[in-house]
């Protein structure tokens, strides 16, 4: 069964939604007033579809406004330093992606500190990349986009969500183990990225499924292999990039936080611990289907994930 990808969002908004209140709200009078959720990048991307979902779902369930803001510039580092910068009240959120590991090794110089001021409550899900291409680029197949790249250097326009994004970083692999040279063009988040390609104005992009499928289906996009070691599940016809190139793997993770300095007693995760009820059976079996691992992870584990940042920057 195909599950739309608004239904699929609203399944993870409830999944996902209900620890980060627990997280935050260890008075029962949360949220008092309207929260804010900072996405770092432009509207239409992925971060920003599932932001605005969750927002919705939340708002309904508990009565006040979950607003969205879109922050988008410097590769994420804009919109995480509003959430650091604003009160340690859990009224500003963020929700964001594997960015700020990577914005740690490429700039060295930020006002702040991820791993000291950010605090990860929610590793929501994991993704892979799909391939994919405008089509009147004339390949059919991820070879023949390589063959096509190779004699013609420096001629293909590789879209990405912005310097340092997970879709810059899995072009690059991919240019690097491909042994390709296409030209990056950073956007200021997927969703002009995406409406660049359909434009023309790009050749290619890494994209999730959340926000490509829907144009694959209607043709507008042109999907060459899925970035994780085996065939995705909603796309089982579409191979994957290792079959081709040997040892190639990408994929992306999303995950929603507050700053780290909140009261102790706003600590609590109780919710947590009733989270499997929040989900059927049957709804778990379809979401399996659009993400490649449906997470849920606690702090520790999504905080691993940060933990791995070299501490003094590039050298």
């Amino acid at each position: 069964m195909k599950l739309p990808r608004r239904q699929f969002l609203h399944l993870a908004a409830g999944a996902a939604a209900l620890p980060v209140v627990s997280q935050l709200g260890g008075a029962q009078t949360y949220p008092a007033r309207p929260v804010r959720i900072i996405v770092p990048f432009a509207p239409a991307g992925t971060t920003d579809v599932a932001a605005r979902i969750i927002a919705q779902w939340l708002s309904e369930r508990l009565g006040q406004q979950f607003v969205v803001e879109n922050r988008p510039g410097a590769g994420g580092n804009i919109g995480i330093e509003t959430v650091v910068r604003a009160p340690s009240d859990g009224y500003t959120l963020l929700m964001t992606d594997p960015s700020p590991t990577i914005g740690a090794t490429l700039y060295e110089k930020l006002n702040f500190n991820f791993i000291q001021d950010i605090a990860p409550v929610i590793d929501v899900l994991r993704s892979p990349f799909v391939i994919v291409i405008n089509p009147a680029v004339p390949t059919k197949t991820l070879p023949e986009f390589i063959a096509y790249a190779k004699t013609n250097p420096g001629k293909v326009n590789m879209g990405s969500a912005g310097t340092g994004s997970t879709q810059h970083l899995a072009g690059e692999l991919f240019k690097m183990m491909a042994a390709v040279n296409m030209v990056h063009v950073p956007y200021r988040g997927g969703g002009p990225a995406l409406t660049d390609l359909i434009a023309g104005q790009v050749q290619v992009l890494f994209l999730p499924p959340a926000i490509s499928i829907e144009h694959i289906r209607a043709d507008r996009l042109r999907p060459l292999a899925v970035t994780s070691t085996r065939r995705f599940k909603a796309l089982p016809e579409i191979p994957s990039v290792s079959e081709f190139v040997a040892g190639y793997e990408a994929s992306t993770w999303f995950g929603m936080a507050p700053q780290r300095a909140l009261p102790p007693q706003s600590s609590t995760s109780s919710t947590r611990r009733s989270m499997p009820l929040s989900l059927t059976p049957r709804s778990r079996r379809e979401l399996r289907t659009w993400a490649a691992r449906w997470s849920l992870a606690r702090p520790p584990t999504s905080e691993s994930l940060l933990l791995k940042i070299p501490r003094n920057g590039p050298r």
